[in-house]
């Protein structure tokens, strides 16, 4: 089922009533580009550097850990040997003498190789632009060197001999080098910790590696997304190498809830997509959450729906993407009738089946355009005033009429009409149209009184009968 679908319109859409480019248009117009002026009200915020070189400084710090693991293992492979040192436990009526390996003075010892690693110097120049590595050397009793190549290099080995430590087959661990990494970010990091939530996107295809809408989120190719969890790589539906939302934010201090944080945002975007084509998208089952260098974590984001279409994003159509969902955002209400109604818009979209479906896009249309309760009977006119054209109302209005009485016949339980599922989707393409416009600025919000004037205005011009 599509729910948010439309059909694809038999030839150009014309503005109605003659009102203007963009104002009343049929719910099976096409996307339409954004607007120069919609495009300067995208956001540039200026970007969080010191959350920025962090992350850098983590993906240079993992790749040489990874790299140095694989030639310190080659080295003792190839019979350079890890000193040892015996220490003394258990009782003193009983000792216990055991080998402790000299990991860190192994390390030391082959440091003129590990500098010849490609993935030295920018690991080292990520420590270099970080700074603050003074204080986190003296933690780890090491005098600091002058600032520059040296207080670089010293810091390197002490972030190897703290991931390698007591170590003499050298196997890289993720976990490790987490720690070590939080203990690094807590000293560098000026006390700024950020939280990074990944989730699947079904149903979107990224012409780019990425797109960043804005705001801390971002659209990432998952086979392009380096620092994702494999988990996350490989959700459950995705055939193909799917796409990422990446969301990263620093948390207020004592914030509480930052999962819930993450779950309204990423709700919004979801809402902004369905809203911005017709194709139902959907998150995956899990998302993936992790703070600092901390190892990730998954949790349930309580947003279910199954994808339905395809929405393909090309390199042309970024800025129009990012600016539509930038104005989305900002012009989306908290309350009253439109928030109502795009409420129950989501719920359609999160439904299993269109007999579930159809009783939130009924009530989301009749709260927009019947609020006087269905005893009007005003639905199918005024709905079909606003999105047909003319010669196409009764058919409309037929339509409307129909998904009432098929409503009635899913609430007592009857047979279900087998059109049902065209017949829904035909009234969330409606709905979604109604939804966009107001969003965008081209429909007033009191869409009721806007129907009444058009068919107030064509009865005034309507010929007089006989």
């Amino acid at each position: 089922m599509a729910i948010g679908g439309r059909p694809e319109p038999p030839g150009p859409v014309a503005s109605l009533h003659g009102l203007g480019d963009g104002i009343l248009r049929r719910t099976c117009s096409l996307r339409r580009p954004a607007t120069p002026g919609a495009q300067q009200e995208s956001p540039r915020r200026a970007p969080n550097r010191p959350l920025m070189r962090l992350r850098q400084l983590r993906s240079a710090l993992h790749e040489f850990c990874s790299d140095a693991a694989l030639q310190l293992a080659a080295d003792t492979h190839d019979g350079h040997e890890v000193p040892f040192e015996v220490v003394e436990g258990g009782r003193r009526d009983s000792p216990l003498y055991c080998y402790r390996p000299l990991t860190a003075e192994f390390i030391l010892q082959r440091s003129g190789v590990l500098a010849r690693l490609p993935s030295y110097l920018p690991a080292a120049h990520a420590l270099v632009a970080t700074g603050n590595l003074e204080a986190w050397l003296d933690a780890q009793g090491v005098h600091a060197p002058p600032a520059g190549r040296e207080r670089a290099d010293a810091a390197l080995h002490c972030v190897l001999a703290r991931v390698f430590e007591d170590s003499n087959d050298f196997v890289f661990s993720e976990e490790r080098f987490d720690a070590a990494f939080r203990d690094l970010e807590r000293a560098v990091g000026d006390g700024r910790v950020e939280t990074v939530v990944m989730v699947p996107l079904l149903g979107l295809e990224l012409g780019s590696d990425e797109v960043a809408i804005g705001d801390g989120l971002t659209l990432a190719r998952a086979d392009a997304c380096a620092d994702a969890p494999d988990e996350v790589r490989r959700a459950l539906g995705a055939g193909e190498p799917h796409v990422l939302v990446v969301l990263r934010w620093e948390p207020a201090p004592g914030d509480e809830s930052p999962l819930g944080h993450a779950r309204v945002r990423l709700r919004r975007l979801l809402l902004g997509l369905q809203l911005y084509d017709g194709a139902q998208l959907a998150f995956g089952a899990l998302a993936w959450t992790r703070t600092g260098g901390g190892t990730w974590q998954p949790f349930a984001l309580g947003v279910t729906s199954v994808p339905d279409g395809q929405v393909v994003v090309a390199p042309e159509q970024e800025d129009e993407l990012r600016a539509f969902l930038s104005l989305i955002a900002r012009r989306t209400p908290r309350h009253g009738q439109i928030a109502w109604a795009l409420r129950r818009f989501e719920l359609a979209c999160e439904r299993p089946a269109a007999a579930e479906a159809l009783s939130d896009l009924l009530l989301a249309l009749r709260a927009l355009l019947e609020p006087e309760g269905p005893g009007s009977g005003m639905l199918a006119t005024r709905l079909s005033t606003l999105c047909a054209e003319p010669q196409d109302r009764p058919r409309l209005a037929q339509r409307i009429a129909h998904a009432v009485s098929v409503e009635r016949g899913v609430v007592a339980g009857l047979a279900v009409d087998p059109q049902l599922e065209p017949l829904t989707a035909e009234l969330a393409g409606h709905l979604r149209a109604l939804l966009r416009d107001v969003l965008c600025g081209h429909l007033d919000p009191d869409l009721r009184g806007l129907a009444d004037a058009l068919l107030g205005q064509e009865a005034q011009a309507a010929p007089p009968r006989a």
